[in-house]
């Protein structure tokens, strides 16, 4: 009798314990977290799916630069071969490198867009400025999304980090989660530099 009480006063006891130590809380921030990152990567491979008609219209004018384009396939298809898993969140090397090959594709299309700025008949062909109005709203959706990501990535890591969370964190081996970065961050920080005089 006096064992089985037992038994029944520690399971109680632990469950009072677990549903205050953070664990639930846990479970439902990784989930949120997971679901935010599966919306970033439905944004950029919806990106790298424009890629190739933009590709394809653009190599129908003659004179358009090789390079960019170039430039656009290889970056496109170095983020396209990224495999991506849930545990790319919890391996911030692999996290970053996935990163910057996505920088490298927004770069590349941005360099394409300006060039694609030069040449008149590019400018007036529709099915190129359909694409490029859904390449801009991708674009956009992919601002969004990732607006979302690190939302989520900041109430993991701060419940993370809280006491006394962080040590059911330590206990279930929850580590702080990788957020989205800007890759120039030194740069863009820098004032621009503006000068008046006339020369």
């Amino acid at each position: 009798m006096t064992s089985h009480f037992f038994k029944l006063v520690l399971a109680g006891w632990l469950a009072v314990l677990l549903s205050g130590c953070g664990y639930n809380e846990f479970q439902r921030l990784d989930e949120q977290t997971k679901s935010a990152w599966s919306e970033v990567l439905n944004q950029y491979q919806r990106r790298a799916d424009l890629v190739p008609n933009i590709v394809a219209t653009v190599k129908g004018e003659a004179a358009f630069e090789l390079e960019t384009l170039t430039r656009v396939i290889e970056a496109r298809a170095s983020a396209t071969s990224m495999k991506v898993t849930p545990e790319t969140l919890n391996d911030p090397a692999a996290f970053q490198k996935f990163q910057q090959a996505q920088s490298g594709l927004s770069s590349a299309l941005s360099r394409l867009l300006v060039v694609s700025e030069n040449y008149p008949n590019l400018k007036a062909n529709q099915g190129f400025q359909d694409l490029r109005v859904q390449l801009e709203g991708t674009e956009n959706r992919i601002a969004v999304a990732r607006n979302r990501y690190i939302q989520a990535v900041q109430q993991y890591n701060v419940l993370a980090r809280s006491f006394p969370n962080n040590l059911t964190a330590m206990v279930f081996s929850y580590q702080v989660k990788p957020n989205l970065a800007v890759e120039n961050e030194a740069q863009i920080s820098q004032p621009p530099a503006v000068n008046f005089e006339r020369k």
